[in-house]
């Protein structure tokens, strides 16, 4: 069986992909201590999904999978995309995840509750050793609420509810948002790829 390496040492991460890729042999990055982080520099997520999963393929030698994701509002033109995690930039050094969600409300304050449609988006890429690259694309709806709810999940879960849905992403069991999410998604549409992305 070909060992997989996910380009992370994201627990919560490892843990997902284990749950929807099944039986097959997958390590993250704590297996490999030589593997270098690589710093997400590009202005899409598949972009910083390749670069990463590229570098850890040529650095352990074996097919790496890797992902970037991260909400999109439309009031704000699609941001803060590909810089979700560090929108509140040197301000948010405490609590990363609830400075940033902080933000994205104030921001949207004044922005009426029909128009506050957002998506959470993930690319997740295979690159194999030999060269060979495989990319998918996961989108999850919804809508920004205006006070988070909730204490699962984690980055804006609190203020994310999906189309459909009355709770936001996190007030639902870790069950229900793989079910829905972008990263569920994205990582089910791989997995069907992988079988002969894998093959010699």
């Amino acid at each position: 069986m070909t060992r997989i390496v996910l380009a992370t040492r994201n627990a919560g991460k490892i843990a997902e992909l284990h749950r929807i890729l099944g039986g097959l042999d997958v390590a993250g990055l704590d297996e490999f201590p030589g593997a270098p982080d690589v710093p997400e520099t590009e202005l899409t997520f598949e972009g910083n999904a390749l670069l990463k999963a590229r570098a850890i393929a040529a650095s352990t030698g074996l097919p790496a999978v890797a992902d970037d994701s991260g909400l999109c509002v439309d009031a704000l033109n699609g941001m803060p995309g590909v810089l979700s995690a560090r929108w509140s930039g040197r301000f948010g050094a405490g609590d990363r995840d609830a400075a940033n969600l902080k933000l994205v409300l104030d921001q949207i304050a004044d922005v009426a509750d029909g128009q506050r449609g957002a998506a959470f988006v993930c690319a997740a890429v295979l690159v194999v050793p030999n060269g060979t690259e495989h990319g998918v694309e996961g989108e999850m709806r919804g809508a920004l609420v205006r006070e988070p709810r909730g204490s699962g999940g984690f980055g804006y879960d609190p203020i994310f509810v999906p189309d459909g849905e009355t709770r936001t992403t996190a007030e639902m069991t870790p069950q229900e948002k793989d079910a829905i999410s972008h990263r569920g998604k994205a990582f089910r549409a791989l997995a069907d790829l992988l079988p002969n992305a894998l093959l010699p």
